[in-house]
């Protein structure tokens, strides 16, 4: 199998790597750049991986996973550029995880024809329910493609766009979650000011939106086999004529929920193109 080395031991980079030895990885075949040494102590001691320097990282991996800050993907390029430049065998596969950086940009900061694969995770990466959205750089094909795929499956599921695309999947499943959370938060909300304890009202919601998000990734639950379901079909199956939900939702609807949330993916996907200007 391939060495994996992933610059950045946050959150993404702990989820991909515990997800890489979860799915049967060996550690040996993993590394991690961590500047804060007792980090770096933390994640060996917890998935027996190596932790080693960029330039190390550069000569032995096969892929190098950028999972640092969008602020400090510069300098950890520039910590590589040099070793990956005289490797004398292939060079890795860059995967970039950083939000909103460009294969252009990020190509531009490593030596001329490196494949690079850019990536817009989601903090369900964290559990193992990520969805990854890929896009191949100037020189990066099939084969470092299926190479990604490969390796985000550890974590999730993964779809491929076009670059030009990136900037809304941003916008519709990197800041997914949050709208999520906010509908459950509101929820909560609701059921306590009626006169609920937080607590089951809590675990009402919690529930409830794990049972609907498992409606929705369940073939054949809009009652249409061999189908992906359709959101709307399954709506409808809620709704009773003249019932509880149809008063919910046509209160939802005369507030206008579905223009704000058109106007809150679209504000997402302008702040995604800012910072991809910004960024290079």
């Amino acid at each position: 199998m391939e060495t994996v080395a992933v610059l950045g031991g946050g959150k993404i980079g702990e989820a991909l790597l515990g997800g890489l030895v979860a799915a049967g990885r060996a550690p040996g075949e993993l590394l991690v750049v961590e500047a804060v040494a007792a980090r770096a102590a933390e994640l060996g001691e917890r998935y027996g991986i190596g932790a080693v320097d960029a330039a190390e990282a550069a000569r032995r991996a096969d892929v190098l996973v950028v999972a640092v800050k969008p602020g400090d993907v510069p300098a950890a390029l520039d910590q590589v550029h040099d070793v990956l430049a005289d490797r004398s065998d292939a060079r890795p596969t860059v995967v970039s995880l950083a939000a909103g950086i460009p294969t252009a940009s990020l190509e531009a900061r490593l030596p001329a024809d490196t494949a690079v694969v850019r990536v817009m995770p989601n903090t369900p990466m964290l559990v193992g329910r990520a969805m990854c959205v890929l896009s191949p750089g100037a020189a990066a094909g099939e084969a470092e493609l299926a190479l990604t795929e490969r390796l985000l499956a550890a974590v999730g599921r993964t779809v491929r766009v076009p670059e030009s695309q990136q900037d809304l999947a941003t916008a519709l499943s990197g800041s997914g979650p949050a709208y999520v959370f906010l509908l459950a938060e509101a929820m909560i909300d609701a059921g306590v000011a009626l006169g609920m304890p937080r607590a089951t009202a809590t675990e009402l919601v919690t529930a409830t939106v794990e049972g609907a998000g498992g409606l929705l990734t369940t073939p054949g639950s809009d009652g249409r086999e061999g189908v992906a379901p359709h959101p709307g079909l399954l709506r409808e199956a809620v709704t009773s004529p003249g019932g509880t939900t149809a008063a919910a939702l046509g209160t939802l609807e005369a507030e206008g929920l579905r223009t704000a949330l058109a106007r809150a993916v679209a504000a997402a996907r302008d702040r995604s193109v800012a910072l991809g200007r910004q960024d290079g």
